[in-house]
């Protein structure tokens, strides 16, 4: 998870596959703050992109971060005059402080092996008045991943189990700890609310395994034949549906600094 080559590797696939249904999310987040052309904006570990586009056409000066250079090439490539992208460790953001408006992570920070360093920050660079917003998975994460975990957990409940989320995923998604991390990074008043969408999983996908779970600790586990178990069990959960939903929660926080 914290190697940037890997997410290079896979920066088209999540692009095609996560995007669409992060983005999603990331529209929710935008929602709750006021964006204007003035708004300087900075997306921390933005992926292929999915707040930062958004809030650039919205109108906001936006500065896109990752860690891969090929997930920012994906957000860059789309030539929006008011986005720009830079390869940057959220852990320790090249940015002066009090530098932005608005400061987002979406699905990010919560990946850092530092994430209490990654909100620090994200606190760090955002202006007095200022807001942050993180989103972030509850549970056991979400999409295809979420689906590995129940799968796997039902077919073979008596195996003993390691977490394979990362601790801050783990940590931030429960809404009182999400809220109180916010105030010790140094915002304060978090609000915390509370939202569901479905991934939709094409079953057509699952001829691609190892793209669709790839970055799952849990599928590197399995050998062939669990492997096959598992894709017959979810073809059986989709019982002949082309579209298998996956309910996934999410928790959005937004605090001022």
């Amino acid at each position: 998870m914290n190697d940037p080559d890997r997410w290079n590797d896979m920066a088209r696939h999540y692009e095609e596959t996560a995007h669409p249904f992060t983005a999603v999310f990331a529209e929710a987040a935008l929602a709750k703050v006021a964006i204007t052309p003035e708004s300087r904006v900075l997306d921390v570990a933005t992926g292929t992109g999915a707040l930062a586009l958004a809030a650039a056409r919205k109108g906001a000066r936006v500065l896109a971060t990752d860690f891969s250079p090929g997930m920012v090439a994906r957000v860059t490539a789309h030539g929006l005059p008011n986005l720009e992208g830079r390869t940057m460790d959220g852990q320790a953001l090249d940015l002066p402080d009090a530098a932005f408006d608005l400061v987002f992570s979406v699905f990010g920070v919560m990946m850092f092996p530092d994430w209490r360093k990654g909100i620090g920050e994200m606190a760090r660079v955002t202006r007095p008045g200022g807001k942050g917003v993180i989103a972030t998975w509850q549970s056991e994460g979400a999409a295809s991943h979420l689906l590995l975990i129940q799968v796997t957990r039902a077919l073979f409940p008596d195996r003993a189990w390691e977490p394979s989320l990362p601790p801050g995923l783990a940590a931030l998604g429960e809404p009182t700890r999400l809220a109180a991390e916010m105030i010790a990074a140094g915002f304060h008043d978090p609000d915390v609310e509370t939202m569901v969408h479905d991934y939709r999983l094409q079953m057509s996908k699952l001829d691609d395994l190892e793209r669709q779970f790839a970055m799952s600790e849990d599928w590197r586990v399995l050998d062939e034949s669990d492997r096959a178990a598992v894709v017959a069990e979810i073809r059986r959960r989709a019982d002949g549906r082309t579209v298998l939903p996956v309910p996934s929660t999410a928790l959005i926080a937004v605090a001022k600094r």
